[in-house]
């Protein structure tokens, strides 16, 4: 099984309901009026649907609808990528206040209505009492067809959008060829008057500390005769100094042991004098005037600020400026390669219509299958000599989805001619066609509960009761539960809810429950002949759950 429990607090006319589910083919019924497709929508809004205010009961300030299932397999690594816990059940939760204000948590954590969209496939199938109006949709009709050849989701859209996008960049290249070859014109000036200069990455700083240093290249020679004059030729120079303190310690060490360490420090210090003292004379002999280096450097520092002004940035970011421009450069020049540009396009059609070939051939394989398959329900359904078909029309231009479109055409009887669905007068042909389809193509989704709102309305009798015994044989292998009003299905069914409205405290509440023995005999019955039991519908009912 896969939905295991849903439970309702404040929605619609619902007070409080937890209710537990089980596997099989299970049915809903109650009076008009009573609420039997409150679980229905309940269960959607718990899957994503759009939420508003008019769901929270009257008088409540929020509704809360929490539903748990077994957790697929395949959703394990969408939880696990989405940040949710993984465990074997899944649990959706979700509040919509009186505002129309929506949360949702799976897991136990806070999640969108996107999230709860994204796996409701997964988990469920809803076919509705106006499921035949999708069957007029090109891209419904499309995706189920699709789904029964066994081809995948949207296979062609990555080959689509690649060769559209190469279709379009060659016509912009077409429409702008005068355009790109002025863009062109002026950047190749502009590339040839920076090249001009050729600035390197870091030169522009290495250029301000070199012309600084010559600039003042005086004032570091007589800084280094000042500090080589203080440590080691004035009269009272630091080299002296040091070696008159260290002789005088060095006389006492016999005496004062602990002076030895100070010597030590001492010898170092006298040292590190004379080795500044030689970096520093080292210093001097290459610390000339150079006046001819010093001119150079103004001249192309003065290039770098005119360039830089020219083209209002600063110097520092001129590399960064030429490097751009000979990228847009390249860029233009691709753009401007019609010959190259014509090749790819070609190239990107060409695999898109290999690939859509391939679908072609497998919709071309499948649709007298699938129509082989539904004509073969509707025979069950009270559509004896009825017949459907799967058409496939050729596109005029090929289209993201493939080159053809699929329509449904139907005959409701023998020696008609198919026509599309949607021109189908009778509403309960209509009911039975979708229905045929939806059992048809039941098992190809991957959702393993499978649900039908009162897909069985305008039908009756013999038929009824084949539609009830399908939803039975599909229960055996997916939980099934169909909102429904005839006795005939009812009495297929494995589990019988029941929904039934009353009046509490001024108020219409709503309440579900699960009957079976006496309490389905009397349900079956009032579904047969109203609310005055007889013993004769009494009887019908027992015959009927019996069978």
């Amino acid at each position: 099984m896969s939905l295991k429990s849903i439970a309702l607090r404040d929605f619609v006319i619902v007070r409080e309901l937890a209710l537990d589910l089980e596997s099989g083919f299970t049915v809903l019924t109650g009076e008009t009026g009573a609420g039997k497709s409150i679980l229905i929508d309940a269960l959607q809004l718990a899957l994503g649907a759009r939420a508003d205010a008019g769901v929270v009961r009257e008088g409540a300030q929020r509704c809360e609808i929490s539903v748990t299932f077994d957790a697929p397999a395949q959703l394990a690594g969408w939880l696990d990528q989405a940040g949710f816990a993984s465990e074997d059940d899944l649990l959706l939760r979700r509040t919509i206040d009186a505002q129309g204000k929506s949360r949702a948590w799976i897991n136990g954590s806070p999640a969108t209505a996107t999230q709860l969209r994204e796996i409701a496939d997964l988990l469920v199938d809803i076919h509705g009492q106006h499921a035949w109006q999708s069957l007029t949709r090109p891209d419904a009709v499309r995706g189920l067809l699709d789904a029964y050849a066994g081809v995948p989701e949207q296979p062609l859209t990555p080959s689509w959008q690649a060769w559209r996008s190469a279709h379009k960049a060659l016509l912009d290249a077409r429409d702008a060829q005068d355009s790109l070859q002025r863009e062109r014109e002026r950047l190749v000036w502009q590339i040839g008057e920076l090249d001009k200069l050729a600035p390197g990455d870091h030169e522009w700083d290495e250029l301000n500390t070199q012309h600084s240093r010559l600039s003042n290249v005086q004032s570091l020679r007589d800084a280094v005769q000042t500090a080589v004059d203080a440590l080691q030729e004035s009269d009272d120079n630091a080299a002296a100094l040091l070696g008159r303190a260290l002789t005088a310690l060095q006389n006492q060490e016999h005496i004062e042991p602990e002076f030895k360490g100070l010597t030590e420090v001492l010898s170092s210090a006298l040292a590190q004098i004379e080795d500044a003292v030689h970096s520093l004379h080292g210093y001097a002999r290459h610390a000339e005037l150079e006046p001819q280096r010093l001119a150079e450097l103004d001249e192309r520092l003065s290039l770098w600020v005119s360039l830089a002004r020219r083209y209002k940035r600063t110097p520092a970011e001129l590399p960064e400026l030429l490097a751009s421009w000979r990228s847009e450069l390249q860029k233009l020049d691709a753009a401007a390669d019609l010959v190259g540009l014509e090749k790819t396009e070609q190239l990107a059609k060409a695999a898109y219509l290999e690939e859509a070939k391939i679908v072609s051939k497998a919709r071309a394989k499948a649709a007298p299958l699938l129509a082989k398959a539904i004509t073969q329900a509707m025979q069950g359904l009270g559509m004896q000599g009825g017949k459907f078909e799967v058409v496939l029309a050729k596109l005029e231009q090929p289209a993201q989805h493939g080159l053809e479109q699929a329509e449904f055409l139907v005959a409701g009887h023998s020696g008609s001619t198919p026509r599309p669905v949607g021109k189908v007068a009778s509403g309960g042909e209509l009911s039975r066609i979708a229905l045929a389809i939806a059992v048809t193509t039941s098992q190809l989704g991957q959702a393993q509960t499978l649900i039908f709102d009162e897909v069985d309305s305008g039908v009756g009798g013999a038929v009824a009761e084949t539609v009830g015994r399908l939803m039975k044989q599909l229960g055996k292998d997916r939980q099934v539960m169909a909102v429904t009003h005839l006795p005939q299905v009812a009495a297929c069914a494995d589990h019988h809810l029941m929904v039934a409205k009353r009046a509490d405290k001024g108020q219409t509440v709503s309440t579900v429950e699960l009957v079976h023995s006496e309490q389905r005999v009397a349900e079956v019955a009032r579904m047969l002949g109203g609310e005055k039991l007889s013993g004769t519908t009494l009887a019908h009912a027992k015959e009927m759950l019996g069978q």
